[in-house]
């Protein structure tokens, strides 16, 4: 089953492949030029540029009369911005639009992501978080729907046609039902730490055991590079490794130890795969 973030990955790299077949075609010459910010089409909107990308997000959001669904990835992000997020909805959200956010887990260390929960439960908005890594999402009283086009997220496509928006906002609450909740009254990091910190922990051993790099791994987890390596300190001593290569070897070896471990139905010479014979 695709979680959020294969989801998102997987159409993000299918639109972007679309906008630089089009946007190669207009060079070309093989067909007309976009109108300026955006090629029209009748499913999708291509749009191009950050100034661009925010004015169609807020002309949605000025309509949205029912819902506001979001993924925010990245980790903690600056007061100005989480302050023009708010600004950008509370028309909305006084006027009774519902609203829920997927955050990752270590927006909760965050103080100034922290104020922002604060003040948008005051609203009835609902946040959650996940340790892993997700793209950005942006569901519109699941009409409409805005996600990356490319990497650098210079791009964004708005998805226009019902069955991808349904597809995609059934993705969202897939993710939100096994989402952790924020604390409604934000909490001191030392309190929030044994809720989250095991889950962010088994994201980085998973990142590392892929050959991962601590940049990477970072930036997936919405970590500064100096809480990252503080986490991969910790899993050294839990392992007794004496260096990251190390560290990556003894983890792979405990993992494969623990998928050739026989199961009940090994064991028994029951189970399913006997039952179907």
């Amino acid at each position: 089953m695709l979680n959020v973030a294969q989801a998102l990955s997987v159409l993000s790299r299918t639109v972007a492949e679309q906008a630089e077949s089009t946007q190669a075609a207009i060079g070309a010459g093989d067909s007309p030029a976009p109108e300026k910010g955006g090629t029209n089409d009748s499913a999708f909107l291509h749009v191009r540029g950050l100034p661009e990308i925010n004015q169609a997000i807020q002309r949605e959001l000025d309509e949205a009369r029912q819902e506001i669904l979001t993924a925010q990835p990245d980790g903690p992000r600056p007061h100005p911005v989480l302050q023009e997020a708010l600004d950008a909805v509370d028309k909305q959200l006084a006027m009774g639009v519902a609203m829920r956010t997927l955050y990752q887990h270590s927006t909760r260390f965050d103080e100034a992501t922290k104020e922002y929960v604060r003040a948008v439960t005051g609203y009835g908005v609902q946040v959650r978080t996940l340790p892993e890594f997700f793209e950005r999402l942006i569901i519109i009283d699941r009409r409409i729907a805005f996600v990356p086009g490319r990497a650098d997220r210079t791009i964004a496509v708005v998805i226009k046609e019902p069955s991808v928006v349904r597809f995609l906002a059934d993705v969202f609450e897939r993710e939100w039902d096994r989402a952790a909740p924020y604390p409604f009254v934000p909490v001191r990091a030392a309190e929030a730490a044994p809720e989250v910190v095991p889950a962010i922990r088994e994201s980085i051993r998973k990142l590392l055991i892929e050959g991962r790099s601590d940049k990477e791994i970072a930036r997936r987890l919405g970590l500064s590079l100096r809480s990252l390596q503080a986490h991969v300190a910790r899993l050294k001593d839990d392992y007794g490794a004496k260096h990251r290569l190390q560290l990556g070897y003894l983890m792979a070896l405990s993992e494969r130890s623990a998928d050739s471990a026989p199961g009940p139905a090994q064991e028994t010479g029951t189970g399913l795969a006997q039952n179907a014979t």
